[in-house]
């Protein structure tokens, strides 16, 4: 069992506020499981690396001895949860939600442990939610504090429609709170207002409030906008091995630290150690293997980790030589030796010879995984792997 204070270090890890944090830690005193509920509305089902920023903080209170109640709202997620936008959403259907609700518990659970995770819908408390009962719940708050929320006062001041359902949907989530009984709610910094929302209702219903934990929203690998699909500047848990490779040793390196922070399990005692070396000279695409490897290992199993880099191809890294790498021969027409630079556009590794001239100015051909320098000259027999750039590579065979 972690102390007190490792507990608190270990939930505390990559937040953005804990709100009150002497709530929490009054909780944790208690010294019993606490009931920690995080809700998603089913409207996106393929989860990709943002999304599981909250989820990884989900395990980290399993792994603390926890119980987590992973909420899918497909009562709110037929409202549509307005956060952060700028019109009012459409409803989902009740096929739709249950759909993408399937698709969630199949995802999550490749970072939850299905044996401490207890899925419950809302419609299981909210269905049977009579109107007298939701009258006296949409009495908790008035219009005033409800037009406090960023998102409906930018819409009220552009004169943008807000519809009357919208304002149901924060008091739908801080009622989930209220029949869950919950100690803990999780969510982005975006869902901050909904968040609070439950402790109001807590209050109100006579039951202690749950502490508040946000979560920052992670940025994408263009390292500006946030993770998004829409915006092709993500990773999907879903990725193959080679995919997910491939993008995350695309990662600006000085977003490597957060994604560390965020994403991986690791000790951050270890990641400082990783930061150092970077710092005294290290590669910083040697540790965004490790980081790769430990996520593909999360999402697929630890043989697809380790052959990732060979499925990923040529695209990768320069020196990395991939399996099933196509045999090409060159002839040296008539000639005893052949330069590098003909035996590259002979090959059909570049276009002409300019083309052959720059990479290997920029260093960028590889001679079976090691960087080639100097001038050596091919003769018949020559056997070997060439790579130019990121994007060519052949097994030459040198003839006559």
């Amino acid at each position: 069992m972690a102390s007190l204070d490792e507990a608190l270090a270990i939930i505390k890890r990559g937040i953005d506020e804990l709100i009150p944090e002497e709530d929490l830690i009054a909780k944790l005193k208690e010294g019993r499981p606490l009931r920690v509920k995080a809700g998603f509305d089913p409207t996106a089902p393929d989860l990709h690396l943002g999304h599981t920023v909250l989820i990884n903080k989900l395990r980290q209170f399993q792994d603390l001895g926890h119980e987590v109640i992973f909420l899918i709202g497909d009562f709110t997620g037929m409202i549509g949860d307005p956060s952060g936008k700028s019109a009012t959403r459409p409803p989902l259907s009740e096929e739709q939600v249950m759909q993408n609700a399937i698709t969630y518990k199949e995802q999550v659970f490749k970072i939850l442990d299905p044996a401490k995770t207890r899925v419950v819908f809302n419609s299981e408390w909210m269905g049977k939610l009579s109107a007298s009962e939701m009258i006296k719940l949409a009495g908790q708050y008035t219009v005033a504090r409800m037009l406090e929320r960023d998102d409906f006062t930018k819409r009220f001041r552009a004169e943008q429609s807000i519809a009357i359902h919208e304002f149901l949907y924060p008091l739908i989530q801080g009622y989930d709170s209220v029949a869950l009984e919950a100690d803990v709610e999780l969510g982005g910094t975006d869902q901050k207002f909904n968040l609070l929302m439950g402790r109001v209702l807590q209050k109100h219903y006579g039951q202690k409030p749950q502490a508040v934990l946000t979560v920052p929203i992670l940025e994408g690998l263009d390292g500006v906008q946030k993770m998004s699909k829409s915006l092709g500047n993500y990773v999907g848990v879903n990725d193959a091995p080679g995919e997910m490779y491939t993008k995350l040793l695309s990662v600006p390196d000085e977003l490597l630290w957060r994604y560390f922070e965020l994403l991986s399990f690791r000790p951050l005692s270890e990641v400082e150690e990783y930061r150092a070396a970077v710092q005294a000279g290290a590669n910083p695409q040697d540790y965004k293997k490790i980081l790769a490897e430990e996520l593909i290992t999360r999402f697929h199993d630890e043989e697809a980790a380790r052959s990732a880099h060979k499925s990923a191809g040529n695209r990768v890294a320069l020196g990395e030589i991939p399996e099933n790498v196509p045999t090409v021969e060159v002839s040296l027409e008539g000639q005893a030796e052949m330069p590098m630079a003909s035996v590259l556009r002979l090959a059909g590794l570049v276009k002409n010879g300019a083309a052959a001239r720059d990479v290997l100015g920029r260093g960028a051909v590889y001679l079976d995984g090691q960087q080639f320098e100097g001038d050596r000259m091919f003769v018949k027999g020559d056997d070997c792997i060439i790579q130019a750039g990121k994007k060519k590579i052949a097994r030459v065979v040198v003839v006559a």
